[in-house]
């Protein structure tokens, strides 16, 4: 079958790899046709040595179960399905605890010791998919699990007497937490440093500014760093209040953060420092359903599989928000 691998060095489209099997055993796993597929951030960051991960790239995908393992094997085949990315053991401490997101043992599809999505197939557990409503069609679907970690957000902050929050960064997902984050009893904006990017906010009613345009006053309850960039912690340092917090969604490249970063104002100003990783799937899905959230705005350019490594590159251009790569 055709993949784009990573091998730790550079990118390539595979023309004949093995076809993935399902494994045996436990609740069993799928076999997935991808019919859609998103290039995401953290995909560029690989390329540049981001968590050492070596083979098929990708974690954003809507698709087909074309075979499966397990007790409900035939529930799932012929599925049109999206999926969570962490497989995990069901058996550390932390999945004990029902934090399987942070299990001990686990891969990541694409990122971290199990291939990704960009392949003609590619297998998963049972226990991650979602079944996709029929209402909602491959081009939002696709973009569940970025969605979710926007919607992660939500999970991890107490919102009360609505303050002031700022995503900063115009990217995919700084666009899809800025939207989430305006149906807060927050007074939210997005800064960000392209205006063709930033200029999306204006049909959802969303407030944006360029960043060269803000004063960093130390004045806002929250800001959330979507820029992907090591930059951009520096940045909202400079941004949020006294006691306020800043949510990272940011990573990056060890590559790529200056040696010198200096942390001291998270202790001067006593900030709240929160991690925000994987979130909500269902969540994800009934924002879509509902349309609640913009999606098809985002897509930029469209592309085939065996033009992925072309794809990956428009990907960093200027004023491209989402590419999606087709079979």
């Amino acid at each position: 079958m055709r993949a784009l691998v990573f091998d730790g060095k550079q990118l390539s489209l595979e023309s004949s790899r093995p076809d993935p099997r399902p494994a045996q055993g436990g609740f069993g796993e799928a076999v997935i046709r991808p019919t859609l597929m998103g290039i995401c951030s953290t995909d560029l960051e690989i390329c540049q040595g981001y968590m050492n991960f070596n083979g098929v790239l990708g974690h954003e995908f809507v698709g087909v179960v074309e075979e499966c393992t397990g007790k409900n094997a035939k529930k799932w085949v012929g599925k049109r399905v999206v999926g969570s990315i962490n497989c995990v053991c069901g058996k550390c401490d932390m999945c004990q605890k029902g934090l399987r997101e942070h299990c001990r043992n686990r891969t990541v599809l694409g990122i971290a010791g199990r291939d990704g999505c960009f392949a003609e197939k590619f297998t998963l557990p049972v226990t991650n998919l979602f079944e996709v409503p029929q209402g909602v069609d491959d081009d939002h679907a696709v973009f569940t699990e970025p969605l979710a970690a926007a919607y992660q957000i939500v999970r991890q902050l107490t919102i009360e007497g609505r303050p002031y929050i700022t995503v900063l960064g115009d990217g995919r997902l700084g666009l899809l937490c800025a939207q989430v984050m305006s149906q807060l009893n927050a007074t939210v904006r997005l800064v960000g440093k392209h205006a063709e990017k930033l200029a999306l906010c204006e049909k959802w009613g969303v407030k944006h500014r360029l960043l060269d345009d803000v004063g960093l006053r130390a004045d806002q309850d929250v800001v959330v760093d979507c820029t992907g960039s090591s930059q951009g912690l520096v940045t909202a340092m400079k941004m949020v209040r006294p006691r306020g917090k800043i949510v990272l969604k940011t990573t990056v490249s060890p590559a790529t953060v200056p040696a010198k970063l200096d942390l001291s104002p998270l202790v001067i100003h006593e900030i709240e420092l929160i991690g925000s990783r994987c979130g909500p799937f269902s969540e994800a899905l009934n924002a879509l359903a509902q349309n609640k959230i913009d999606v098809l705005s985002l897509i930029s350019k469209r592309a085939r599989l065996s033009d992925g490594i072309q794809a990956m590159q428009a990907a960093k251009g200027k004023g491209v928000v989402k590419v999606l790569l087709e079979p």
